[in-house]
């Protein structure tokens, strides 16, 4: 099993690393192969709307760091995308991301039933964490992307919720976590 882990964190060792840490013990059966990217050392811009994906490439045509993550991303069986949540949002380092993502959709992705270009099969992580206790809070971050996610050809995406997480938790002591990662696991397991 090939993964492909892109932090949204500026900070390295935060929950959301944790987290992906977490999930990785649990995939050990399976052996995976697992490449991460820390977004915050990484040198890029946002998407630049320049159409060449839709017109003239099948990929994003910028060359910065970005374009090895999104080799490695091509090349993965599983991606893994973590967020803390700032001012009620995903960081700006995922949203920007995110938003160069827009490569993985066809020319013609308004009106195609299938409107991505990810090989078939791919599943993706989605792991957000955020300070605030209240998990309706913030929980539609999770359905916004997730269905950004699969308009692009993810074939499942899975969400794991890191809630009432600060800089001093022990996310390796919160039951409701462990216990996302673990189902998680086991799903990406089966597949």
């Amino acid at each position: 099993m090939k993964i492909t882990g892109v932090l949204g964190s500026p900070r390295t060792r935060g929950n959301s690393a944790t987290v992906v840490n977490l999930l990785l013990d649990a995939l050990k059966p399976a052996n995976p192969h697992y490449k991460q990217y820390e977004l915050n050392k990484l040198s890029y811009r946002g998407c630049q709307a320049c159409m060449a994906c839709k017109t003239a490439s099948e990929t994003c045509v910028e060359r910065d760091d970005l374009s090895i993550v999104f080799d490695d991303i091509r090349a993965s069986d599983v991606v893994v995308v973590t967020s803390p949540v700032y001012i009620g949002e995903i960081t700006a380092q995922a949203k920007g991301l995110i938003d160069r993502f827009y490569s993985f959709y066809k020319p013609d992705f308004k009106t195609n039933p299938s409107p991505g270009r990810l090989a078939p099969g791919k599943e993706l992580v989605f792991v957000v964490s955020q300070g605030n206790p209240d998990e309706k809070l913030y929980a539609d971050l999770v359905t916004r992307y997730t269905g950004v996610f699969s308009r692009m050809g993810f074939s499942q995406i899975h969400a794991i919720r890191a809630v009432g997480v600060g800089p001093k938790s022990d996310v390796k002591q919160n039951a409701a976590i462990l216990d996302s990662v673990s189902k998680t696991a086991a799903k990406l397991l089966a597949a």
